[in-house]
Parts: structure tokens; C-alpha cells; sequence
């Protein structure tokens, strides 16, 4: 990372045809740069002016690059903290860089990735936790990854990660005053309650931590696998899940040769959506090679969904064997002649059988489902739905069952931690059960508790920022596009 005593200039919008472009000019010499580019800026009473039309011109040669906006923000009022100006000119990629190349000639430095809020936390404008969500804001592929961004960039994970530091400091503050004590001084009780508290902190971390897997789904979004026999109906339900035709749907088995891919949002999670080839021996070697690829998938997914044609003879125990396996039994062509009525006007898990006749789409004469909870004489039924990709009955509930088994919950309180956050967490929780264990020897380990609790610390004040080093914030911040 080059002087963060440098003035430093970006572009700060995407480059291509658009109304506008703004190449954003940050540090101490950023009013010089500006007034180089867009001329003297006048005072209003003895006030800068903030807002302007200019004409932009390279000193450099005396070429007039555009016209348009200077905006002037005095430190610390800007979002790095420092004095700012903004040139914003016309949009498109040619005119931007001739803008770019003015401030360049002006004095400004290009910046590097992520500079501008590398150096909006240097000046205590952001924390880390806070800064890395603005990436995941900008990345967002749904709107609930968007609201969970945008929670954590207002500081809801940063409260937290916050807090659990200040409660390590805390315990290790009177661990370490009471080593100055002769042994025997120390109450006898110290060692139990600070013990309690080092639980209670790890407890804290590992429940932050659990967020993690959502969290990495509304960040990178999930892979969803669609497996199962030929003719099943796969590419029908990945239409139906996109709700448009993008797979080729044909009676024919062995259609499906290689992976399809599609992205979509389900419950405000993006999802990868994968269909793949029937699941069967095959002596075609190209339709053996797309079976060779669905099987790579399946063991790569974050989910699978298995669709099981539910008029076979043998379709409820595949169903069953299916949701052992921890996949979603997708009970397909619910539709078909004599199968039972989807309960809830659609609702698509699987309804109890007439009392009196079995259908030609089984789910089982003895069987009683319920929406999240459905048994049959005390044996877990879960994580089998009922659906007909042709007419969309049971689609909503499918979509649920997917959206329930991505999201842990931790997203409703805005807690979704990043890879990093969750590395963090869980070394502050080893760390804390050291310094628990350690205050259970009683006066003895007092010394390996202190140490235990220091590291704790700085694993969770990594999360934030309140511990830091050039290695972190370059891991942080070289992640960010250039003018962000």
C-alpha cells in the first residue's frame, strides 16, 4: 500500500455509457488538484463554495477533457475523512479517463484498490466489520442480502463483535490486576466467576459464528443441485423454480446431457440452480460423461434436490432414503391421474392419503404430514415435498423448504458474518476456554489465563478493527474495486 499521505484519485463509477462519471480526488492537496482542474473555486462570504459548474480542463495541456460538477467536502466531513472533491462529468468510458488523466496531471496519484475507504477507516470513519459489508452491499445478487448489508454497514454486527471484545478486556483487566497480589490474597471465589465469564464470552462468540454459512449463501450465493432418474421431471422443475423455459423439456430419457446452470433469488437468498443428467448406467459415453458431472456436483453442492417421479412403484422409498441422505425429496407429477389433493390450496408438502383408496401417486395410506413437522406415528417425515412442475402446484412450498434449510436465522438480526469474521470468532472461543480451563488450576493459572484472554482479545478485535496490522487491512481492503 503506497503513502496514505498522498492525494489519491479514482474513478468512482462504473465505466460505459451513462449520464454521468465521477473521478473522486482524496487527500491533504485534493482543493489544489481540483482548482488546477476546474479552476479557483470563489468564496461565498468567506465560505467555500461546495457545489459548482466547471469546465474541466488537463493542466497539463491546456485541453478542456469535459464540463460539468465540482463538489468540494471539507475533512472530516467526506467519506474518507479527508478534503474530497468530486469532478463529475459526462458518463461513458473516454470521457471519464480524460478526467482521470487531468487529476493524474494535476498531482494526484491513482489510487489502489479499496484506498479510498482503506483510508475512511484509518481516519475512523468505518470499522473493518463495517467497511467489508459496503462490498457486500455493492455485490448484493437479492434484496435481503442488500437489508442485511446495509444493517451491518449501520454497525448491527459491529455492536456485537464490540461488545464481546469489551467483555474479554474486562475479564483479562482483573485477571492481570489481580497477579500483582501476593498468592493467597486472591478471593476465593474470583477464579469460579471469572471462569463463568470466560463460558459466557466463548458462548457469546460461537453463537455470532453460526451465521457464518447464511451468511457466505447471501454473499456467493448457494449451489443448488437438481438430481435424480431420467424423466423425472428436473428440467420441468428447474423451469418451474425460474418460472420461465430454460431447459429443454422432451419425454424422451437422456435429454439432459450436461449441466445447465441458472441463478435466482429464493427467499431473498441466490441460489445457483443446477440441472444435470438422469442418474443411471449408460453405455453413450457422452451421456456417461454428463452423469460423471452431475455425480461432481452433487458432492459439491450446498443442497441437493432429488426429484423422484411419485407415480413409480418404489417412489416412497426413494423419497425416504433421499431425505436420510440429507436431500430434499421432491415428490414430482403430483398432478397425474388419481394423486392426492395438495393440503393448503397448494401448499405442496405431502397430505395425509384417502382414508379409503390409494392414488396413483402414492405418498403412503398411513401417513400424516404437517407443514414443518410432519410425522407419522412419531417417526420424522421432514424434507420431503410434494409438487407438480407442470401445473406449479407445490412450488411455493419447495421454495420454502429451500429457503429454510439455507437460512439458520441468524440473517433476521442483521449477523451474517464473512469467513474471515468466523476465523476470528471461533479463535477468541479457543482462546477463552484456554483461559477458562487455566482458572479452574485457581491461583496457579492465573498467568496462562491472562495470556489466554490477551489472545482471545486480539482475535476478537480483529473483526472491527480495534487490532490491526498492514496485513490485515490489506487482506481486507485489496478485495475492494479501484475508487471504492
Amino acid at each position: 500500500m503506497a503513502h496514505e499521505e498522498d492525494t489519491i484519485t479514482a474513478i468512482a463509477t462504473a465505466q460505459g455509457p451513462a449520464g454521468i462519471a465521477i473521478v473522486r480526488v482524496s487527500g491533504p492537496d485534493a482543493f489544489t488538484v481540483a482548482e488546477k482542474v476546474a479552476g479557483k473555486t470563489p468564496d461565498d462570504n468567506g465560505r467555500l463554495l461546495r457545489a459548482r459548474y466547471a469546465t474541466f480542463r488537463n493542466p497539463a495541456t491546456g485541453e478542456t477533457v469535459d464540463d460539468g460538477i465540482l463538489l468540494l467536502f471539507r475533512a472530516p466531513h467526506s467519506y474518507t475523512g479527508e478534503d474530497v472533491a468530486e469532478l463529475q462529468g459526462h458518463g461513458g468510458r473516454m470521457p471519464s479517463a480524460r478526467l482521470l488523466d487531468a487529476a493524474i496531471a494535476a498531482g494526484a496519484r491513482p489510487a489502489e484498490p479499496g484506498e479510498f475507504t482503506r483510508r475512511a477507516f484509518l481516519n475512523g470513519k468505518l470499522d473493518l466489520a463495517r467497511a467489508e459489508a459496503v462490498m457486500d452491499f455493492i455485490g448484493a445478487a437479492s434484496e435481503r442480502a442488500a437489508a442485511v448489508a446495509r444493517e451491518q454497514i449501520d454497525g448491527k454486527l459491529s455492536k456485537r463483535a464490540d461488545a464481546l471484545f469489551d467483555a474479554i478486556v474486562a475479564i483479562e483487566a482483573d485477571v492481570e490486576h489481580l497477579l500483582d497480589f501476593d498468592e493467597g490474597e486472591v478471593d476465593a471465589g474470583f477464579a469460579e466467576e471469572a471462569a463463568r465469564r470466560c463460558r459466557a464470552a466463548a458462548d457469546s462468540a460461537r453463537q455470532l459464528a453460526a451465521g457464518w454459512r447464511t451468511g457466505a449463501y447471501l454473499r456467493e450465493g448457494a449451489l443448488a443441485v437438481i438430481c435424480g432418474r431420467p424423466n423425472a421431471g428436473k428440467s420441468s422443475l428447474l423451469n418451474a423454480l425460474l418460472g420461465r423455459d430454460r431447459a429443454i423439456v422432451s419425454p424422451v430419457a437422456g435429454t439432459t446431457r450436461d449441466a445447465i446452470e441458472e441463478a435466482t433469488p429464493i427467499r431473498g437468498i441466490p441460489v445457483r440452480l443446477v440441472d444435470t443428467a438422469g442418474l443411471r448406467e449408460t453405455a453413450d459415453g457422452i451421456e456417461a460423461e454428463g452423469v460423471a458431472r452431475a455425480e461432481a456436483l452433487i458432492r459439491r453442492a450446498d443442497l441437493v434436490l432429488e426429484v423422484i417421479d411419485c407415480t413409480a412403484e418404489d417412489a416412497e422409498e426413494e423419497a425416504a432414503r433421499a431425505a436420510e441422505r440429507g436431500r430434499i425429496a421432491v415428490m414430482n407429477k403430483s398432478d397425474l391421474k388419481g394423486s392426492a389433493t395438495l393440503g393448503g390450496g397448494g401448499g405442496g408438502l405431502l397430505p395425509p392419503a384417502p382414508p379409503d383408496d390409494t392414488p396413483s401417486c402414492p405418498v403412503g395410506p398411513t401417513l400424516h404430514y404437517e407443514a414443518r413437522g410432519r410425522t407419522t406415528s412419531g417417526q420424522q417425515q421432514d424434507g420431503i415435498v410434494a409438487v407438480s412442475a407442470k401445473t406449479g402446484e407445490g412450488i411455493e412450498a419447495l421454495k420454502e423448504e429451500i429457503g429454510a434449510r439455507l437460512d439458520n436465522g441468524t440473517t433476521a438480526n442483521g449477523e451474517a458474518v464473512s469467513a474471515r469474521h468466523r476465523e476470528c470468532l471461533e479463535e477468541a472461543a479457543r482462546w477463552l476456554a484456554s483461559a477458562e480451563a487455566a482458572l479452574e488450576q485457581g491461583d496457579e493459572g492465573l498467568v496462562a489465563a491472562a495470556e489466554g484472554l490477551a489472545l482471545a482479545a486480539q482475535a476478537a478485535g480483529r473483526i472491527t478493527g480495534r487490532v490491526w496490522g498492514e496485513e490485515l487491512l490489506d487482506a481486507v481492503f485489496g478485495k475492494f474495486c479501484v475508487g471504492k
